[in-house]
């Protein structure tokens, strides 16, 4: 019986793999479906007939190109679902535009003729204030909002001074506080603004607020 002849010196050249040495690593070693099956037909053609491959070692090769196929078709198909999520979820968020969310931030945007909206989570009871902050580092106005349990407080500011002054439309820095007796504890505050487009970038979903800036879609604590 005759066999094929095979280069010791590379035996993957009478099987059609020869690696191709200017290539990267990365493709040098990666071995595909299809060459797995052309290796495996060649190693049967050729295989000692006083020494054949024993069941067990053929079904193991096998079980392994069985799982190389189901890897990659997995792999194919949570990418589709990835795709069709983030298709999805983009196109939800681009309902937003046009619409107002809550999202934490220190600074509010105030609207010609409108009013700058925002939220803070006072942690316990005590009497909550805001102070709006111009472009300056000047407190134009004080919220009261009084004495206020644990939970969300709303406020609205009209745009006014506290003389009554209508102030320019623009941003303006907030700082809230809590008053506990003596004890007063810096609050975090939320702002109301207008979404005006939606981003899809490396970092997911993106909404550019007005006045405000970009928030990820995972900041908003409200739609309005």
């Amino acid at each position: 019986m005759s066999t094929s002849a095979v280069d010791s010196s590379n035996p993957y050249a009478a099987l059609g793999l020869a690696v191709n040495k200017t290539s990267d690593s990365k493709s040098g070693n990666a071995l595909g479906e299809d060459a797995f099956l052309k290796l495996l037909t060649t190693q049967l053609q050729n295989q000692n007939p006083l020494n054949p491959t024993d069941n067990t070692e053929f079904l193991g090769q096998l079980a392994q190109i069985s799982t190389v196929s189901g890897v990659q078709s997995l792999n194919d198909s949570f990418a589709a679902l990835s795709s069709s999520l983030t298709s999805s979820q983009t196109l939800q968020a681009a309902q937003l535009v046009g619409h107002n969310v809550l999202v934490p931030s220190s600074a509010g945007y105030l609207p010609g003729g409108g009013t700058l909206d925002g939220a803070v989570v006072p942690t316990g009871s005590g009497t909550v204030q805001v102070d709006v902050v111009d472009a300056s580092g000047q407190v134009v106005r004080t919220l009261d909002l009084g004495q206020q349990s644990a939970g969300v407080v709303k406020f609205s500011w009209d745009g006014t001074d506290s003389k009554g002054t209508t102030l320019e439309p623009g941003t303006y820095k907030l700082q809230a506080r809590l008053t506990q007796g003596d004890t007063q504890t810096a609050l975090d505050t939320y702002a109301s603004s207008t979404v005006q487009s939606v981003q899809l970038g490396s970092d997911g979903l993106t909404l550019d607020l007005q006045g405000i800036g970009a928030f990820a879609l995972s900041d908003v604590a409200q739609i309005l």
